[in-house]
């Protein structure tokens, strides 16, 4: 096997047993362990007693490569005040300690919880944060957290890494609720359903740790001019921006990683001054403050800037500034889904050397998938040619990045016109299959336990 799931052991006996077995398997390959600890029943019946505690938590945890429990089960194994747990910052807290214990990661699943939204704080070694979706009003919820995860497990054997298999199993459990059924007394059984990734209502949002959950709703940042980019230029200088758009581009990029701060300056000036003389769509890459102080029309950011810039985005937000933010994988698709952005970028679709990246490349059903699960404008990115670009709008993307396309020396005009003229005949050809599951996007990932 590629993955164990463990739920109700009974004993320690049982415990050793498993662990003996995991370490058996593991001599001879890479073997996930999923905990799902159970203390209660759901009929009240108290399941685990201290010396089955001590068992898990010396034999199983530092074998784990997620722990699964729910805030109850959670107290209980570091010997908490259950009560306490109705606090976010104590789940936050319990989390990290059970991975101080040993875990590789841990989600402490929220079914237990109450309240209008299902939280699942996850703390993992990708990611930290709450998984949020709308509660589902359902009687019929037996088996859920066995659902959960057992959805975790199989992810893992796919080659997902713990905080997509956290997203593949809230996404998988909410369809099962949504589709459970009543058998004999109380509470009928979930019942998982192929397609359930596709659903977009399942696609959870990830929220930082310390989220303010009773503030009020941040509004979306401000929609594109035209949600229909097309070709979007990527370059690293003002005098390329304005000779594409005199070629006729009208969705651009000015990605300049670094330089003195009146070179960066002077360069976004001009670039925003050419832009907006024909009403083009131009994204500032990554600085923000020089973008805001020249009055941009648009900040494009990248994943590690969004745990560098929440002050920077409240006030882009403000000024009304459109707001474009990458993907790789789907944990980073729903952080950035959260911040409802102006568009959200899919990359590497395709190998590139423009820059290096730990991810592996997309391919067109992992595009086809991020278009047919968000609502925003999807721009395709890295790697991207005439035939590329013909295969993206077909998978749904509304903006082709193209950088060393229009970036080789002399006029870009020709290799514009080639693209331009891809792009638009693609928009009557044939769209791509969805797949019913993205492709995990970690190179090589193996199991950490």
């Amino acid at each position: 096997p590629k993955a164990i799931k463990t739920g109700m052991l009974g004993n320690a006996d049982n415990v050793r047993c498993v662990a003996r077995w995991v370490d058996r398997l593991r001599t001879n390959a890479a073997v996930a362990l999923v905990v799902d600890p159970v203390w209660r029943a759901s009929t009240g019946a108290d399941l685990a007693g201290g010396a089955l505690r001590q068992a898990l938590l010396s034999e199983l945890l530092p074998r784990a490569t997620v722990i699964t429990p729910n805030r109850a089960e959670a107290a209980w194994l570091l010997d908490w005040d259950a009560a306490s747990m109705a606090e976010r910052a104590t789940v936050e807290r319990a989390a990290a300690a059970l991975r101080a214990l040993g875990a590789g990661a841990v989600v402490i699943t929220g079914g237990d919880a109450g309240g209008a939204d299902a939280l699942d704080y996850i703390d993992t070694p990708q990611a930290q944060g709450w998984l949020r979706l709308p509660r589902i009003a359902t009687a019929h919820h037996h088996g859920s957290g066995c659902v959960f995860a057992a959805s975790v497990a199989a992810a893992l054997t796919r080659d997902f890494c713990a905080a997509d298999a956290a997203v593949l199993a809230k996404m998988n459990t909410a369809g099962a609720l949504r589709n459970g059924v009543p058998a004999g007394r109380g509470a009928g059984a979930v019942r998982p359903r192929p397609g359930f990734a596709l659903a977009s209502a399942s696609l959870p949002d990830l929220l930082a740790p310390g989220f303010d959950f009773e503030a009020a709703p941040k509004p979306p940042f401000a929609r594109l001019s035209d949600a229909n980019m097309g070709l979007y230029g990527v370059t690293d200088n003002a005098a390329r921006i304005e000779q594409l758009l005199d070629a006729g581009v009208r969705t651009l990029q000015l990605r300049i990683k670094q330089g003195p701060r009146e070179f960066l300056s002077a360069e976004i000036k001009r670039s925003i001054e050419a832009a907006r003389r024909v009403d083009a769509q131009l994204f500032i890459n990554d600085h923000w403050q020089l973008a805001l102080e020249h009055g941009a029309y648009g900040v494009h950011l990248g994943q590690e800037d969004l745990m560098e810039q929440g002050a920077g985005l409240e006030a882009l937000r403000a000024a009304g500034v459109r707001v474009g933010l990458s993907t790789h994988c789907l944990w980073e698709l729903c952080r950035a889904r959260a911040l409802a952005p102006s568009y959200i970028a899919c990359g590497p679709v395709h190998a590139t050397n423009t820059k290096e990246m730990p991810w592996i490349p997309r391919g067109a059903g992992n595009l086809a998938y991020w278009c047919h699960i968000v609502a925003e404008p999807v721009v395709a990115i890295a790697g991207m040619n005439v035939e590329r670009s013909i295969e993206a709008v077909r998978c749904g993307a509304t903006g082709i990045a193209v950088l060393s396309g229009v970036n080789q020396p002399g006029d870009p005009s020709a290799a514009v016109a080639e693209l331009q003229s891809a792009i638009a005949a693609a928009a009557s050809a044939a769209p791509l299959p969805v797949p019913d599951l993205p492709r995990s996007t970690l190179p090589g990932w193996q199991f950490v336990r």
